[in-house]
């Protein structure tokens, strides 16, 4: 190629460049409104067993039930649900006949179900091949480059919210973000209940942390929501909330965790249900073991759902991840956890629900290279794996106790990849592209012809915070890294939010709800 081709070919990159960084600076402003609600996948998942090896972890998950049994906790009518549905109850200790399980969740779960957005352009469809990415949850550290490392406050809180509602690859408003430590224990779920219905107009996650909280969480949709909370084609509540209920593996399930399932259940909200593996510690270090383990602890939590309220929304949960076995802290973005999730999809899809996984998981401190790198292993693993819920998208550093900042926008701007990875290959006339091969022939180049300008904007996925230019202008310009420029990216952001309308007699009647539940308990710290 010659000089001229050379000096041409990059005035006109540069155009595109310039014009894809209007329009992502557009999607931006936009508070995510011109993106799609969710992902629609257009690829196989990927499957690393076949029906031998997923009919063996199904036989030894059954195994399990049976011979081994499940401990629900200090929960009597959940033993006599169970109980009732045919299970052998010894004490806290569940036993289930084989394919018991497997029998009520397929007889009433359904395959996908929608998830109801007090704005319904942000409704999302969960299961099938729809993908939703939600931010990390639970952390009680956030971090970002100014103040570094520091226990999470409201403001913290309200700032992802606000965060996760401006970005488009983020479909999802969450849960519990961060853990706002500034607040007492008993109340503050009613502060992060209203700031995702008022800060935001996506779907959210509701409170776990004991069955009074998931109570008032469901009452505050209902105010939201109003009349719009029964759907009248069926009669019945419309799924609104989604949460959290996680296993305490090895093989047990608490009270509080069985008491928020049974609340959201019995009103039609759907539940995550989410065995929490480190494996090594909380499950065998083989593969198939924990595979097997996972499920068995799946389908006892999933089945229970279906005890409480048959047809109640429910989500196949994972999060599975190994453990050093030289100092037992958790591992992240390795190839044995990926394996596990590749086949725990794969068996979430053979039992007919929808399936959660992670995310952008790493162990780092900071987000450095291995934040990236444990992170991207974890996302394009968890894409290609078929999850329908993917928790944990933005954020996620040290292991899930800290809420990165930075690390939020580098996460949020890989996510916003999964579309072109997973929409396929375009084989439309255009895709096929024999106009522009036809037009150009042998010797020339591509970046004049009709073909090339007709889709420069749209041809390839462009990051919104890499830095692609020479390096003269880069050090120009400061001679930021990635974290650097997130960095002024979120505070950017934060300047410029604009909260969605909320009629304000409905925030008012939220306001008096949360004053009127916090007047009538007294703090508490634990």
């Amino acid at each position: 190629m010659n000089d001229s081709v050379a000096n041409d070919g990059s005035s006109t990159a540069r155009r595109g460049r310039r014009g894809a960084g209007r329009a992502a600076r557009k999607a931006r402003a936009s508070g995510g409104a011109i993106a799609p609600a969710w992902v629609t996948r257009g690829i196989p998942p990927y499957e690393v067993l076949g029906e031998e090896g997923l009919s063996l972890i199904e036989h030894n998950a059954d195994t399990i039930l049976e011979e081994i049994g499940i401990e629900f906790r200090d929960d009597e009518e959940a033993l006599a649900l169970c109980r009732e549905a045919g299970a052998d109850v010894d004490g806290m200790r569940v036993r289930f006949p084989r394919g018991l399980c497997r029998s009520i969740i397929q007889t009433s779960a359904p395959r996908e179900f929608t998830q109801h957005a007090r704005n319904p352009a942000r409704s999302v469809k969960i299961g099938g091949d729809n993908l939703v990415c939600v931010p990390a949850y639970g952390p009680p550290f956030v971090r970002d480059l100014d103040g570094g490392r520091r226990y999470a406050t409201i403001e913290d809180f309200r700032n992802f919210v606000k965060l996760a509602y401006m970005s488009p690859s983020i479909h999802h408003s969450g849960g519990t973000v961060c853990e706002p430590v500034d607040l007492p224990v008993n109340k503050r779920h009613l502060d992060m209940v209203y700031s995702h219905l008022s800060l935001s107009d996506k779907p959210f996650m509701g409170s776990v942390t004991a069955p009074e909280r998931a109570e008032d969480t469901v009452e505050m949709a209902k105010i939201v929501f109003g009349d719009g909370f029964i759907d009248p084609a069926t009669g019945c509540e419309k799924t609104v909330v989604i949460n959290l209920i996680n296993a305490n593996s090895p093989m047990t399930f608490d009270d509080t965790m069985l008491g928020a399932a049974k609340v959201y259940a019995r009103a039609n909200q759907a539940c995550v249900v989410s065995p929490f593996i480190l494996a090594g510690a909380m499950s065998p270090v083989t593969v198939a073991g924990t595979a097997a383990q996972i499920l068995a602890e799946a389908l006892a939590g999933l089945a229970f759902v279906q005890m409480v309220r048959p047809g109640a929304p429910v989500v196949f949960g994972t999060f599975a991840s190994s453990v050093s076995m030289q100092s037992g802290a958790p591992t992240f973005g390795s190839p044995e956890p990926s394996m596990v999730m590749y086949v725990t999809a794969s068996l979430a899809r053979r039992l007919g629900v929808p399936y959660r996984s992670g995310g952008g998981l790493c162990g780092s401190k900071l987000p450095d290279a291995q934040a990236s790198y444990e992170a991207a292993n974890t996302l394009q693993a968890a894409a290609l794996a078929g999850v329908n819920f993917m928790l944990h998208t933005a954020g996620w550093l040290e292991g899930g106790l800290v809420m990165g900042y930075e690390k939020f926008i580098l996460d949020a701007d890989q996510a916003s990849m999964l579309p072109a990875l997973l929409k396929g290959v375009d084989l439309s006339e255009n895709g096929q592209a024999m106009d522009a091969l036809r037009e150009v022939g042998p010797g020339s180049h591509f970046l004049g012809c009709a073909h090339t300008q007709a889709n420069f904007e749209t041809a390839f996925w462009r990051s919104s915070i890499a830095d692609n230019n020479s390096f003269e202008q880069w050090e120009s310009e400061g001679s930021l890294d990635a974290a650097q420029r997130a960095n002024k990216r979120w505070k950017g952001m934060l300047a410029s939010y604009e909260a969605p309308p909320l009629d304000p007699g409905i925030d008012e009647a939220l306001t008096d709800y949360i004053q009127r539940k916090k007047a009538a308990v007294p703090d508490a710290s634990h």
